[in-house]
């Protein structure tokens, strides 16, 4: 009977590894290995590392879910403002689509199990079993169960004949989609060292970006970007037109100390241009069209959204929840965001929408303050009250 293993796919030198493991007798024994590579819009360098490593496999299912990708977790993360611990998600919010996708093919051909070249380090096991253990699959993770290093990936690699591009030089472990592209390893794992120019591919360096900068309007219908520059564009032209755009002002580099859901500290770097102005954008859009509460509820909803999204847990009842909030109250997030791209930052410059909880009259100097429907004497009975209990607290005090 022959015994067959689906294997998340990417060509890389973990997966390509898994490859002659899974089907070594002194290890796994499968007969056949399938895999099973995702295209969620990562660059095509990195697909053609899958196409290049084929051979290796038995069989090589492709599947392009790019605009899959955008239109149910990308837009819905901008909508929630979906982030962790101060950068946006890419690498974490692709995992579920990969392994629903890799779930599917593995009941098509009745597989006898599911791998991955995770970590047992990582999330990214987390994410991936977090949707397969819905299945009756075994599920298997050589580096995780092995304890194996990357010194010991790149022997084994060249042992076996599979010329996978890491070296000792540049043993970093990249991963890209097209919302998000995370660098990590080799000697960026010491938080001390600087990270060599050499691994950022999506952004020119801030100090060679053009000198009088750029500035890009985006505009949104509930919450979802729907124009750059006022040209209409689908989801994926849009983050493709943004990335390439803000990338060549240096726009969304992130080097920061993440704490994983195993509680383990880890170095990483990540370029997200296109990301890092939408949700710039996105959120400032929210300030002009939101009301004070609004505002201060939907940041706790977003930290939950951004918690479950970290962790692979889009299955979790509470996520369909949160997404219900969400897309209520983006029902008033229409409107125009100007941002200003400049040597590495993002900054919003103007913005306009005919949902706009803003009255210039009623806040203009020149005005006066005063509208048909207020007065700034109008102000002068709340003034007295404002501050009343730390007033009468002092006085307390005084007297004693």
């Amino acid at each position: 009977m022959t015994k067959t293993a689906v294997l998340a796919f990417s060509g890389g030198l973990d997966t390509s590894v898994c490859v002659p493991l899974l089907r070594d007798d002194d290890h796994y024994g499968y007969d056949k290995v399938i895999g099973v590579t995702v295209d969620v819009g990562q660059p095509e360098e990195d697909m053609q590392e899958a196409y290049d490593r084929e051979h290796i496999l038995d069989e090589h299912r492709v599947i392009d879910a790019t605009e899959e990708f955008v239109e149910e977790l990308v837009f819905p993360l901008v909508k929630a403002n979906g982030s962790y611990e101060g950068y946006p998600m890419g690498t974490s919010i692709a995992r579920p689509i990969i392994a629903r996708h890799c779930l599917r093919v593995a009941e098509e051909v009745g597989a006898d199990a599911l791998a991955h070249g995770c970590t047992g380090k990582g999330n990214d096991q987390l994410r991936f079993e977090a949707v397969w253990r819905a299945g009756d699959f075994e599920i298997i993770a050589p580096m995780r169960e092995m304890n194996l290093t990357r010194e010991w990936e790149m022997e084994y690699a060249e042992e076996h004949g599979l010329d996978v591009e890491a070296t000792e030089e540049e043993p970093w472990s990249i991963d890209s989609n097209i919302w998000s592209r995370s660098v990590e390893g080799g000697e960026m794992e010491n938080p001390a060292n600087e990270p060599p120019e050499a691994v950022f591919e999506w952004t020119q360096s801030p100090d060679d970006a053009p000198e009088g900068g750029e500035t890009v309007e985006i505009e949104f219908e509930e919450g979802v970007p729907v124009a750059l520059d006022g040209e209409s564009m689908e989801g994926v032209e849009l983050i493709e037109t943004l990335n390439e755009t803000a990338g060549e002002h240096g726009v969304g580099r992130n080097d920061m100390m993440e704490d994983r859901v195993l509680g383990l500290k880890v170095r990483e770097v990540y370029e997200h241009p296109a990301a890092t102005v939408l949700l710039k954008a996105h959120a400032d859009l929210e300030s002009l069209v939101f009301s004070r509460s609004q505002i201060k509820f939907k940041q706790t909803v977003e930290n939950q959204w951004s918690d479950l999204a970290y962790a692979g847990l889009v299955d979790e009842p509470l996520f369909d929840d949160l997404n219900a909030f969400v897309d209520s109250s983006q029902e008033v997030v229409t409107g125009k965001v100007r941002v200003k791209l400049h040597k590495g930052t993002a900054r919003v410059v103007g913005r306009e929408s005919e949902n706009a909880l803003y009255s210039e009259e009623m806040v203009s100097f020149d005005t006066g303050g005063v509208t048909d429907d207020i007065d700034q004497t109008d102000a002068v009975g709340f003034a007295k009250y404002h501050g009343i209990q730390g007033r009468m607290r002092k006085g307390q005090k005084d007297d004693k």
